[in-house]
């Protein structure tokens, strides 16, 4: 053996066994800050699991909270609903119908769990429209200013049902300050505002659109999502947000806009959210079932890539198989 080399830096130290890498781990994931998304629909006795997000359901209102307290003693504490209806229209009636699925949903949800489940429900229209865009249309465009009447108005009905957050994911220019202004003129003050402030045009969002059922019927949403291209949007963004009242910003997807995420932690004075979308669940449970990657590795890598990058919350399909299978006791 040559002369052993002498160094004062000896970076491996630091990794030397599992026991050492734990004690100085710059980035840890927080169960706390992860929200599990469900699917509530019409009707009564439905549990159908999606074709495209494997062990994620279709669920009726009784179901639904069925699988919900059985998910709370696992840990589960916070959750995002996503309505799914045949009952779609040009004006999206259906969005603030006493009959919406997510509205009846948020409403027994918190008369069963109160403070003790947080709720959270999507605002947009998508799942509402005989066409599926994100707003009302006008000439075959979206008229922003008539959409953000119909959002607003959507944000306000969940609010009195008891909904702990309306989140906006329709992209609609100005909703935030109108959904804010709307909240605080009927004394919904402590109604929490996510915005999905950097919500991308993106190929991730396929497995999203069958479960929810709201793929645009003809062209595309790349006139009011964002350009995969643009930085600096997302940064108008992300001021215009928060000038409006937004209490938290979501960058969605997660993985390919871990820069985003990182900038928007950098300047925002509000928690930073990432959405894990339903594309990167479904790559993850893919890989996993054809025996090309370890679920659980692959799951931690992605959420602690986010948490890294300065999400402190989480949307994720994951959420669940996390708590399950103690994933962050090991």
């Amino acid at each position: 053996m040559s002369d052993r080399i002498i160094t004062a830096h000896r970076p491996r130290r630091l990794r030397r066994n599992a026991i050492i890498r734990d004690l100085v781990a710059e980035t840890r994931l927080n169960p706390d800050g992860l929200i599990q998304p469900y699917f509530v629909c019409d009707g009564s006795d439905i549990r159908e699991e999606i074709k495209g997000l494997p062990g994620i359901n279709r669920e009726s209102v009784d179901k639904l909270i069925e699988s919900i307290a059985e998910d709370m003693k696992l840990g589960v504490k916070r959750v995002m609903l996503f309505g799914v209806t045949d009952r779609k229209d040009e004006q999206a009636s259906s969005a603030v119908s006493d009959d919406n699925p997510a509205l009846r949903a948020c409403r027994e949800l918190k008369q069963k769990f109160g403070e003790d489940l947080f709720v959270s429900a999507d605002v947009c229209l998508c799942g509402y429209t005989d066409h599926g865009h994100c707003g009302l249309l006008e000439n075959e465009g979206v008229n922003n200013d008539d959409s953000v009447e119909v959002l607003t108005e959507m944000a306000l009905t969940l609010a009195r049902v008891g909904c702990d957050c309306v989140a906006p994911s329709d992209m609609m220019d100005g909703r935030i300050g109108s959904i804010r202004q709307a909240l605080e003129r009927d004394g919904f003050t402590n109604t929490l505002i996510m915005a999905y402030t950097a919500k991308y045009s993106s190929a991730y969002y396929g497995p999203f659109r069958e479960a929810a059922q709201s793929s645009p019927k003809f062209g595309d949403r790349k006139s009011y999502q964002m350009d995969f291209r643009n930085t600096k949007e997302a940064l108008v963004e992300l001021e215009l947000d928060l000038s409006e009242g937004a209490d938290i910003v979501m960058v969605k997807p997660a993985l390919a806009y871990l820069d985003i995420i990182a900038a928007f932690r950098e300047i925002s004075s509000a928690p930073v959210a990432a959405y894990n979308v339903s594309g990167e669940y479904t790559a993850v449970k893919l890989m996993a079932q054809a025996g090309l990657g370890d679920e659980k590795a692959l799951t931690l890598e992605n959420l602690t890539a986010m948490t890294r990058a300065g999400a402190s919350i989480i949307l994720s399909y994951h959420t669940r198989d996390i708590l399950k299978n103690g994933w962050l006791n090991d």
